[in-house]
């Protein structure tokens, strides 16, 4: 194909499978059920999510998708295409098919896919003007050129990252005035020649342990005071950085069969919390510094938000579409597809299906030039679907356990097809139309999403995806455009 003749032609900036799992086996310090983990590659519970990751990878390389998913930059290096710079609405959509794409491969249950951090990495590096308004450090010029630097490093170098965002809470009325406590947040403690020191927390870093580095930005919830200078700042280093550690939850795969575990045993993307003792982060790996003030806005205004939700948005339609598919599976299986209760179900959650996709098309359609001279989807399309979506998942969840009932315990495993009671098996768990193997793998699927320590994560993962949901709609409120609203009352009041 001539799409895969160009890509010998030129150097590769995406790497293969291989390449990604060799780059994980270094000095990373991982913590995992009360034990620091070898090598993250061969450690049960981690290994079969990053080889999953690895044939994501390896697919961009595929001429099937090479097309859709990577671009050629000025150099002539091939390069995953969440890292180009949209110039026009043409390249908004070509961005969204190959989120979409990458989404489908899991079905939006690997959330934490790299076009996610690929995204928010071009959208600094584009807007490097804001940057540019830091006074403190090396300057806001330097700053800006590290960040430019560092987009250059991970497109072209293929680089996963994973990030982090939350300082821990100590106490809630303390953080809720936008303060951090000193013994628990990540702080500067030090400067030296070559950088600073950091020591502290944050959470929750999803694919931390599975991650080439991490990005550390700075909360949205600092204020702008001259005691928090200390909190502000924004960087970038590997995960095997001497003083950097990784404590893990527990984890969701537990060893079993694809049949067993559709999902958890091959998309549990660890979630860990990252603790930094004294850690030395580089003044070239630093991007912000010491502006409490530039924090805030950080996201809002490079627009690395909206580029990051048109991402989320295409992996919420995939998990959506998922939903319906899984459902219609069911009950087609047991003849209750003529139901009109059942049918009235599954409608809804088609709506919500169809809402996101219509949302993402309006987005996308209305794609505009930003500040910089760059082009974004329309913000307020993804805004809706980003405070719809926390409310709708949990709502598919709660239908299909209704529709699933019962049968989503009645799942024997697989090894039972092989056993001496295997005629039981056989003759019991048929339905209707579906014969007893493929019932109990799809509804095994069904536990997997609904019933699962996988599936629960998952749900409330969608809840608090971009932060907690009051505090979701309150800026959703802040953002709309009233005032023209607002004077089409009064006028009519005059009237």
């Amino acid at each position: 194909m001539d799409d895969f003749n160009l890509q010998s032609k030129t150097k590769l900036g995406i790497r293969t499978g291989k390449e990604y799992l060799e780059g994980l086996r270094d000095d990373r310090n991982i913590w995992m059920h009360g034990k620091k983990v070898d090598d993250v590659t061969k450690q049960d519970g981690l290994r079969r999510c990053a080889e999953t990751l690895a044939t994501f990878l390896d697919n961009q390389h595929h001429p099937k998708y090479i097309s859709d998913l990577t671009y050629v930059d000025d150099d002539g290096d091939r390069c995953a295409i969440a890292f180009q710079i949209p110039m026009s609405k043409e390249d908004v959509k070509a961005r969204g098919k190959s989120y979409y794409e990458w989404a489908k491969w899991s079905n939006g249950y690997f959330g934490r896919t790299p076009d996610y951090k690929n995204a928010s990495v071009m959208s600094f590096a584009a807007a490097t003007s804001f940057l540019e308004k830091g006074i403190k450090g090396q300057g806001g010029k330097a700053m800006a050129q590290n960040m430019l630097n560092y987009y250059n490093y991970a497109r072209k170098n293929d680089k996963v990252l994973t990030h982090t965002l939350v300082n821990p809470t100590y106490n809630h009325q303390q953080g809720y005035k936008g303060k951090f406590s000193e013994k628990v947040a990540l702080q500067v403690v030090k400067e030296t020649d070559k950088g600073i020191i950091v020591n502290g927390a944050r959470l929750l870093a999803t694919l931390g342990p599975l991650a080439d580095e991490i990005e550390v930005f700075p909360s949205t919830v600092l204020k702008a005071t001259p005691d928090n200078i200390p909190f502000a700042f924004a960087f970038a280093i590997p995960l095997a950085t001497e003083g950097l550690r990784l404590i893990c939850r527990d984890s969701y795969d537990l060893g079993k069969s694809n049949f067993d575990a559709p999902l958890s045993s091959r998309y549990e993307e660890m979630d860990a919390v990252v603790i930094f003792d004294n850690v030395l982060v580089p003044w070239e790996r630093i991007f912000m510094y010491g502006e409490p003030e530039l924090c805030n806005p950080a996201f809002g205004e490079t627009n690395a938000v909206v580029h990051m939700m048109h991402q989320v948005a295409c992996l919420k339609l995939a998990k959506s579409e998922f939903m319906v598919g899984l459902m219609c599976s069911i009950v087609q299986a047991s003849g209750r597809d003529k139901d009109l209760y059942t049918k009235g179900l599954i409608a809804e959650v088609m709506q919500m299906t169809e809402s996101i996709r219509a949302l993402l098309f309006s987005a996308e359609e209305q794609a505009h030039k930003d500040q910089y001279g760059n082009f974004i989807p329309l913000r307020y399309p993804l805004e809706t679907s980003r405070n719809l979506y926390p409310r709708m998942y949990p709502k598919m969840i709660e239908i299909l356990q209704i529709l699933g009932a019962s049968s989503l315990m009645a799942t024997p495993s697989e090894a039972d097809f092989s056993n001496e009671i295997s005629d039981d098996v056989e003759k019991y768990f048929q339905l209707t139309n579906l014969g007893s193997k493929d019932r109990v793998g799809l509804f095994r699927l069904a536990h997997d999403v609904a019933i699962s320590g996988f599936g629960s994560r998952q749900a409330l993962y969608e809840r608090y995806f971009f932060g907690p949901p009051a505090l979701m709609a309150s800026s959703y409120y802040d953002l709309y455009k009233k005032d023209d609203l607002i004077d089409r009352i009064d006028n009519f009041l005059k009237q």
